[in-house]
């Protein structure tokens, strides 16, 4: 069967072309921002090598055109993140596990370099990978992984050693489907972490998708059925029953590609957000009762300003405007703008991406992985978003490289002026979006442990970057980790309200953003002037609230639930 990919109106094409077009000022933007940079790429300094292999073969597998993600991790408990990327391969009938196409596992040595460990920590995984989720399902303070793939996904349970054991069949991980993001969280608060799983679509190998210039090129998802998503329920023992069906999650299909989970109607049960390609957008509200509903239409977090579905990729969720309620974000396919939804309490939300400034720079290109955070610790959080096509468009790299080079976009940072207003930063600027190429994941994290928040970006048949933070700070940092010593573990879902004088900035804890990929767990701080903070608030997953005493700035600071100045049940 012949199919047309992804729709692009044949006037936007042309649009797209003059927009696109490669700059005459691209070697001067390249000079200045290593002039000035706000971030350096510091990958090959750092020695992590590793290049993405989707295995293409000609054929235009339309995995090949989405995947994979990578992830900020502590697994060996030394406070240092290490780094997980994951890998594709062959897809048409070979052995991966004879390729040595696998996802790799990068120790961080404690001096700001990497050492591959992937070998003795057997995270090795040889599935089509996708993406991967971090959490710690048996509370015994040492974190697992989840892996997504093109075909059957992979639980893997950390020994404490250093090594891991894939632990799949045994703890009843059986989701066959095409797997993408995924997320840990406690949806029936009995401690233990579940896991809710994005699938994709039912595709079909043999369809073969056309550009509008007749050539062959990866299908869009229009040609193929959407899958029901998966919900895992942790028994307690490191099994896993799936109740998608019974949850309500499994109702319909769809085609799920981003996911996050936040309480977003305050009753202090965690719900789920889910972004889906060329459909409806879902809320699933969590019941309370093992069900979800979803809200979505109802919320104003379906559908865009224009009553219209819209191509979700990647979501990024936080408060934006510094008053206490979180905002979010969704990247979407070229000539779609990417939709910013500005939280208006217990009424919903508001699709404000024109007046915050995020619809027009975002419109030529296709977004993936993003996220929200205070990269200039001025006191207001920003926002990164990693772009790459999923069928051609004009040239945009100086010098072809690759096959992949069709596909390449910049990537973009988004500066927050304080009011919930952001203004694209220029390459020259940011330095964050050179070179060009075809980018998929976006990580999040304290890399050296110096306060400020790096980058992990994963790149489609290319190589995964990481991106040091040098931008000149002109305020004070706090980074804060929440634990629960009862569990042994980062109390995953718990918000952390830090005062400042009149000033409260929230952030939620919570590795599970952006796209297949995830990122650090502890929440980060960016103080402006303030030298300490007078008071931090805890939000437990539960609804309980402890107050802790303030603390001085420019420190990690560890809080321990039950051992605040005071306790309350949040019953509201």
């Amino acid at each position: 069967m012949h199919k047309i990919g992804y729709k692009i109106p044949f006037v936007l094409t042309l649009l797209l072309s003059v927009v696109c077009g490669p700059s005459d000022n691209t070697q001067k933007s390249d000079t200045l921002a290593k002039q000035n940079p706000m971030f350096v790429d510091v990958t090959k300094e750092v020695n992590l090598d590793f290049v993405h292999d989707p295995g293409v073969d000609g054929r235009y597998f339309m995995p090949e055109s989405i995947g994979s993600g990578g992830a900020f991790l502590d697994y060996d408990n030394d406070g240092d993140l290490d780094i997980y990327l994951i890998n594709s391969g062959p897809h048409n009938g070979d052995k991966k596990d004879e390729t040595n196409i696998t996802n790799q596992l990068f120790r961080h040595e404690g001096n700001g370099t990497f050492a591959n460990v992937t070998a003795e920590s057997g995270l090795g995984d040889t599935g089509y990978g996708m993406g991967v989720a971090v959490g710690d399902i048996n509370n015994d303070g040492h974190v697992d992984v989840y892996v997504t793939n093109y075909g059957p996904d992979a639980l893997y349970r950390n020994n404490g050693d250093g090594t891991f054991g894939n632990i799949s069949k045994q703890a009843g991980i059986t989701n066959p489907q095409w797997g993408c993001s995924a997320v840990f969280f406690d949806y029936n608060l009995d401690t233990y972490l579940d896991i809710y799983v994005t699938n994709y679509v039912a595709y079909d190998p043999t369809d073969i998708c056309m550009d509008r210039s007749g050539r062959q090129d990866y299908c869009g998802p229009a040609g193929f059925p959407g899958v029901p998503d998966v919900l895992y329920r942790n028994n307690g023992d490191a099994t896993f029953m799936d109740v998608s069906m019974e949850s309500g999650l499994a109702a319909g299909a769809s085609k799920g590609l981003g996911v996050v989970s936040a309480d977003f109607n305050g009753d202090h049960w965690p719900d789920v957000y889910v972004a889906n390609d060329q459909e409806a957008n879902h809320l699933w509200i969590n019941m309370g009762d093992g069900t979800f509903t979803d809200k979505a239409l109802m919320r104003g977090i379906a559908l865009n300003e224009l009553g219209r579905p819209e191509a979700g990729m990647g979501i990024a969720l936080g408060d934006a405007e510094n008053d206490s309620d979180l905002d979010l974000f969704v990247t979407h396919l070229r000539t779609e703008s990417n939709t910013f939804y500005r939280s208006e309490g217990e009424h919903g939300y508001q699709d404000d991406t024109v007046v915050a400034g995020l619809a027009g720079p975002s419109i030529p290109y296709t977004g993936f992985g993003t996220g929200f955070f205070d990269y200039d610790h001025d006191g207001d959080l920003d926002l990164a978003v990693v772009n790459g096509r999923v069928t051609r468009g004009p040239l945009l790299v100086h010098n072809r490289r690759s096959y992949w080079d069709d596909y390449a976009e910049p990537n973009f940072l988004y500066e927050n002026d304080g009011q919930g207003q952001f203004r694209a930063l220029t390459a020259e600027e940011s330095a964050f979006g050179r070179p060009i190429e075809n980018s998929r994941g976006l990580a999040f994290g304290d890399v050296d442990n110096d306060g400020d928040i790096d980058l992990l970006v994963t790149n489609e048949g290319g190589p995964a970057r990481l991106f040091r933070n040098e931008a000149d700070h002109n305020g004070h940092w706090l980074i804060v980790r929440a634990v629960d010593p009862n569990l042994d573990r980062n109390a995953i879902g718990a918000t952390i309200t830090v005062h400042v004088g009149n000033k409260r900035m929230t952030r939620l804890i919570n590795p599970g953003y952006s796209f297949c990929s995830s990122n650090d767990v502890r929440a980060h701080f960016g103080l402006a002037e303030a030298d300490a903070v007078d008071e931090i608030a805890v939000l437990w997953p539960d609804g309980t609230i402890e107050t802790f005493p303030g603390a001085k700035s420019d420190q990690i600071i560890t809080l321990k639930r039950g051992q605040s100045t005071s306790q309350q049940s949040n019953t509201d």
